[in-house]
């Protein structure tokens, strides 16, 4: 079980579109009384500038520690923040969720509109941190995902053949997801 008074609070941060009703990212957000969402100016065309700032914000604003819950594009918008935060603001993350971590530096021109989060920092984080990855993502090959796992010194965890484990995914409530969530937590001491 997930507790949810355990002095800290879920900061769920989407990738484009904002995670429908269907997406786990929602269903995590309806289940967990103490979560909220970074909400962007546009959901379509994600700016790295603007993205990192409203994340910046929102952890800014939080009035506890926080665990990020990061969903595809915004995976990169969370460790490029991570990258240039300061001291004060790296302290308020008790650990971060990264699931289906897209590759924003492959040259296919489906990745156009995420391109411009390139280069994807590779430094350790210093907060934990758990990467899930598909076997079946078509935004980042299982390796790649493994790569960043390793950069970042992340745990890492297969979620077998979910695709990109997005809206499309209809992941809902995602029990298996829950229960390596409540892994990182045990590791975070949360």
């Amino acid at each position: 079980m997930i507790r949810t008074d355990g002095g800290f609070d879920f900061l769920a941060v989407p990738g484009r579109g904002n995670s429908n009703p269907d997406h786990w990212i929602s269903h995590w957000c309806g289940a967990f009384p103490n979560s909220s969402r970074v909400l962007q100016a546009n959901w379509d065309k994600p700016e790295p500038a603007a993205w990192i700032a409203q994340l910046d914000a929102a952890v800014a604003m939080a009035p506890r520690r926080v665990v990020l819950l990061a969903h595809s594009v915004a995976v990169a918008t969370t460790v490029k923040w991570a990258a240039q935060a300061n001291e004060s603001q790296l302290s308020k993350v008790a650990a971060a969720f990264l699931v289906a971590a897209s590759n924003v530096e492959d040259p296919d021109p489906s990745f156009d509109l995420i391109r411009p989060f390139a280069p994807m920092p590779l430094k350790s984080l210093t907060f934990p941190a758990l990467v899930v990855a598909s076997r079946t993502d078509p935004r980042v090959t299982f390796e790649k995902a493994q790569e960043f796992a390793s950069a970042w010194g992340a745990d890492f965890a297969d979620a077998g053949d979910l695709g990109h484990m997005g809206n499309e995914a209809k992941l809902r409530l995602w029990p298996n997801g829950l229960l390596m969530l409540g892994r990182l937590l045990q590791k975070a001491g949360l």
